[in-house]
Formats: C-alpha cells, sequence, structure tokens
C-alpha cells in the first residue's frame, strides 16, 4: 500500500512497540541473560548473538539462551528448567539501572511532536509489564501514552492481536483509525492480524530479516523520516 493510499488525516491512534523500536535495550537484556547463564553455570555469549534472540518476550528469551540458539524445540527444555531459568533472568534483569538502555535518535523528539499534533499514543510491548513505568519516567515518557501494556498484561501477546484490539477498545478508537509501528514480525503481524495499516523500522530487533520482506504499509530506515511521513498529511 502507498501513502496516497492511506489518508493520514482518517488515523487517530499510534500504537508503538518499545524494544527495537523507541529504545535500545539490548545491552542491559544481554547484561541480564548473561548473568542468567552464569548463575546456573552456563556458557555465555556475546551482545550480538543476545540481540538475535530477543523480541518475543522474557520466556523465549531465556529458552534461546539455555539452548543456544533462536528455534527452540519442544523436548529441549523441561517447563520447570525455563520456569527456573525465568525467574532468575527477571531477578538479574529487576536489578540492573537500566542504564544501558537509551533512546533510538529522534524519538524522544518525535514523540513529542506526533503527542503535540493531537495523535493518541499508545505502547504495547512484549516485555513484562512491570519494567515498563520506571523505563518510561526515565525518558519522562510516561504522560506521553493513553494506554500501555505489557506483554503479560493479557493472556496472549503480539504477534496476537489482542493486545492491539484491547488498547482500541479502551480508548474508543477503531482499528482502521489505528496504526501499528515496530521493528519485527510480530509487530507487522499484530498489526495486520487486527486489521491496521503498519509502519516497520528498519533498525531493530527482526532476526536478521529485513522489516520490507513482511509487507508493511511503509517501512523507515529512521525515526524522523517515520514522523514526517505520518505528519504530512496532518497540517
Amino acid at each position: 500500500m502507498s501513502k496516497k493510499e492511506m489518508n493520514n488525516n482518517d488515523k487517530q491512534l499510534l500504537i508503538f512497540d518499545f524494544d527495537g523500536t523507541l529504545i535500545d535495550s539490548v545491552p542491559d537484556l544481554a547484561d541480564a541473560t548473561n548473568a542468567m547463564l552464569t548463575t546456573l553455570g552456563k556458557e555465555t555469549y556475546p551482545i550480538e548473538t543476545i540481540r538475535n534472540w530477543i523480541g518475543n518476550g522474557s520466556r523465549l528469551l531465556v529458552e534461546r539462551a539455555l539452548v543456544g540458539k533462536v528455534e527452540v524445540a519442544d523436548s529441549e527444555l523441561t517447563v520447570e528448567e525455563a520456569d527456573h531459568a525465568e525467574r532468575v533472568f527477571l531477578d538479574a534483569y529487576n536489578k540492573l539501572s537500566g542504564s544501558k538502555t537509551v533512546a533510538y535518535p529522534d524519538v524522544d523528539e518525535g514523540l513529542k511532536k506526533l503527542h503535540g499534533a493531537g495523535y493518541t499514543l499508545a505502547l504495547v510491548t512484549n516485555k513484562p509489564i512491570r519494567f515498563v513505568p520506571k523505563i518510561l519516567q526515565s525518558f519522562g515518557w510516561q504522560d506521553l501514552f493513553s494506554e500501555v501494556m505489557g506483554g503479560d498484561s493479557l493472556p496472549v501477546k503480539k504477534p496476537d492481536p489482542a493486545p492491539l484490539l484491547h488498547v482500541c477498545k479502551s480508548l474508543d478508537i477503531s482499528a482502521e483509525q489505528a496504526i501499528m509501528i515496530g521493528d519485527s514480525r510480530n509487530d507487522m503481524l499484530a498489526g495486520q492480524n487486527a486489521n491496521m495499516d503498519t509502519l516497520g523500522l528498519s533498525y531493530g530487533y527482526n532476526y536478521g530479516q529485513d522489516i520490507r520482506e513482511l509487507n508493511p504499509t511503509a517501512a523507515f530506515d529512521n525515526f524522523a523520516d517515520l514522523v514526517a511521513w505520518i505528519m504530512a498529511d496532518s497540517i
């Protein structure tokens, strides 16, 4: 779909992913992952390896770290092993200051520009919800988002469309008036499954796959271009 086929004047709600879209949290997540592995007496991994395991929530990150690869077969881990490792990981992540997590270029200015232009902003992340408020506050973004959903806010998470549709229902805005914005397969599929337009960002965590291969409504290599594209029909 081209820009001409999507009238931005009809859009009211912008739903953003968090990690890999607005913030680069890989350094802190990698530190927590390796702390977990060390506690469990297992081999640690370089940050660039762990980067490819992020994006599906804490449980799958932990499972991938335990087996050392992206694809985890059902037979490779017991539920008890994964449960224990996830508790160790979440404890380690909770103890980190978050000082290594940074906003991507132009995100702070861009979010404020979109908010100031009258768009309703929401956040739907697969990160456990208990970690989200502290990070939002660290960037001063806590008042920008009308709705915030974590990966455990509902029984299902992205790529299931339920969190996105829940946000729409809560804010009384239709899916047709919303846009899902993210960096990964989960974000694009969630938006498409919710019958929303999707905007992809190429710089985040998408397991080495070009976000454009997932057929978003449009794709961008930086946040400033995305904001300019949204704002073009809003002035």
